[in-house]
């Protein structure tokens, strides 16, 4: 793994995805065995996390590592999906990582989507992440445009808990996890990009051609606050770990 120089935000270079998995691995079991009973994990969904979510399942069927006391955070849930939807972010979740750990339900936490008074239901979602102490590891994907959770492009660095509209760009890229495009959402629920920024250390994956450009723009480009991923320049612990495609825009 290779520090790259120069970068807004720390950016790291990977031999392959399997690498930056065993290394963000390594950092959460630290964390877990020196709090085993209040870590606050914030979470994503998408492919770039899937080897991480793979490894932790491992290190648990292994005796490495106890989520019991556990609490996560999810970064964003689409809206207009019925409960137990085979594409929502809550069973991707028990896909890839609650069902093949011990995380009670009780610790696990998605936005809201469906309360009648979703304003009111996303600032007592906000006050429940508070009331933990906040998060202290949160993870990070990176959209083609430079989206972080479902904040698209032109969301302010200071948001915070709410609905949104997707991109059709975001409604493209995920469309490949549902039977046909027409069934992607149109609208989400999205943990802020101000509420992403109070986590204690934020770590990113960004894998492949589809993140080059939106990479060299944010780290060899000016600080443009309508790419939500340069907010993280103002984050005091956090990291990038890219892959050799994803870093073919910074060559030259």
């Amino acid at each position: 793994m290779q520090r790259l120089p120069d970068t807004p935000i720390p950016t790291y270079l990977v031999e392959s995805q399997a690498s930056a998995n065993a290394h963000l691995a390594d950092e959460l079991s630290a964390l877990l065995k020196e709090r085993p009973r209040d870590l606050i994990l914030g979470l994503a969904t998408g492919s770039s996390p899937v080897g991480l979510y793979a490894e932790l399942v491992r290190r648990f069927e292994e005796d490495w590592i106890d989520f019991s006391f556990v609490k996560t955070f999810n970064l964003d849930e689409y809206r207009g999906l019925p409960s137990g939807h085979p594409t929502s972010y809550r069973t991707f979740m028990a896909e890839h990582l609650f069902s093949k750990v011990n995380l009670g339900p009780r610790n696990t936490h998605l936005p809201p989507t469906k309360a009648e008074d979703l304003d009111a239901a996303c600032q007592a979602w906000e006050e429940e992440i508070q009331a933990t102490g906040g998060i202290d590891w949160q993870l990070l994907g990176v959209g083609r445009n430079g989206h972080i959770g479902f904040n698209e492009p032109g969301s302010a660095f200071d948001s915070r808990t709410r609905k949104v509209e997707l991109a059709e760009s975001t409604r493209e890229a995920n469309a490949r996890f549902f039977d046909s495009g027409d069934e992607v959402p149109t609208e989400a629920v999205t943990m802020g990009i101000g509420t992403i920024l109070e986590a204690k250390r934020v770590r990113v994956l960004a894998f492949g051609p589809t993140k080059a450009d939106v990479l060299a723009r944010v780290l060899r480009g000016e600080d443009d606050e309508s790419i939500p991923l340069n907010a993280l320049r103002r984050h005091p612990d956090a990291a990038l770990f890219i892959d050799e495609a994803a870093a073919a825009g910074l060559r030259g």
